[in-house]
This record gives C-alpha cells, sequence and structure tokens, in this order.
C-alpha cells in the first residue's frame, strides 16, 4: 500500500468502537483518507500509495481485470476496494477477486457499500514502508477469514507468499510467474513487469 510514509494506527477506547455504518460514513466522510478497520476496533489510516507502488498495483490489478472480463466465474477489484470480513474487520487488498455466485448472492446495498465477505483471491504487495510482518499478519487474517488464494508480493527481494485454503505459506524466491491454481483457473501473471519496472 504504501510510500514512504507509515500506516498510521488509532487504538480507539471501547466507548468510541466504530461499528459498520459508522466506519462507512467515516470513509465517505473523508474520501481524500484511507482507512481500515481491525478486528480489535483500531483504526489504520494508510497514507496514499508512492509512485512505484500505484504503478505495480496497477499493473497487477489490470491484468486480473483483464482474465476476470474474460473468464466471466468472478469479479475483480482494487485497492481502493474495502472488505468487510466475517471477523468483524475491515480491509483493503492491493487487489482481490470474489466468484461470481458469491457476489450475486450479495444485495444491490451490500454491493454499493463495503462487501460482507472475504475475497476468494487476495493480493498484498509490499512497499518500502510496509512491515513485513504486519503483511503477513494480514494475509493469515484472510485465510483464516475464508480467502482461498493470496500473494504477498515483495518487489524487493523478489519474494512471494503463497497463502492456500488449509496450508502452511509457500515461499517462491524470485519466480518469473504466478498461477491463479484451481481458484483461478487460467490466470497467469508475468512477475516481470512488476520486479522491473520501465
Amino acid at each position: 500500500m504504501g510510500s514512504s510514509v507509515m500506516n498510521f494506527t488509532l487504538s480507539l477506547p471501547d466507548t468510541c468502537r466504530l461499528s459498520g455504518e459508522q466506519f462507512f460514513e467515516l470513509c465517505q466522510n473523508n474520501p481524500d483518507c484511507r482507512f481500515e478497520l481491525s478486528t480489535q476496533g483500531e483504526l489504520i489510516i494508510m497514507p496514499p500509495t508512492g509512485g512505484e507502488t500505484g504503478r505495480r498495483n496497477i499493473k497487477l490489478s489490470a491484468r486480473l481485470e483483464i482474465w476476470s472480463t474474460t473468464n466471466q466465474q468472478g469479479v475483480a477489484f482494487d485497492s481502493s476496494t474495502c472488505f468487510k470480513l466475517p471477523n468483524g474487520a475491515h480491509r483493503s487488498p492491493d487487489a482481490a477477486w470474489v466468484s461470481r455466485h458469491r457476489w450475486d448472492a450479495l444485495t444491490a446495498t451490500e454491493k454499493a457499500k463495503f462487501p460482507p465477505l472475504c475475497p476468494d483471491f487476495v493480493v498484498e504487495i509490499r512497499s518500502p514502508s510496509d512491515r513485513l510482518q504486519t503483511l503477513q499478519e494480514k494475509m493469515q487474517e484472510y485465510q483464516d477469514n475464508g480467502a482461498k488464494l493470496g500473494w504477498l508480493i515483495d518487489p524487493t527481494t523478489e519474494q512471494v507468499e503463497i497463502y492456500r485454503e488449509n496450508q502452511a505459506p509457500e515461499i517462491l524466491e524470485k519466480p518469473d510467474f504466478l498461477s491463479g491454481e484451481q481458484v483461478l483457473l487460467g490466470f497467469e501473471l508475468d512477475l516481470n513487469p512488476i520486479w522491473h519496472l520501465d
């Protein structure tokens, strides 16, 4: 997510704990800010992305959207989408995909607000300011809440952690490609444009 500025976390007292509706209103009233809400009620303020992180995000999101539009088995989302996870946390992965039957099961209101589900597939791209442990905990949270496949991509080390349902993470060193496996059947991401920006 980041730039050279770290995420800022506010621990709110129990008397100020935000409901899902209040968190949605907070985000709507502050459109220039990006927020997440942890399951402990912590408000996480995220800075705008830096140039290189933004370029990596759009390269990945564009490829996911093109594949998803062609495949027609689900819908893709970019980093500005916030999901309300089953554990109550509100998270915005750098890219995400939800299967068509799960998306279509939501009401129009649920689709318009923060979709109350965990995506089937999530991606986090580590920026220079992101703590690896924080992102690993976030990936584990997605996995615990029902994500079937997740990629934690670290452009600095060219390392990828793959999170699969009911499995320990797999670490890949400098892979050239990533497969969507059985979750995103037929999707393959060429990592060279992510590792090496032109």
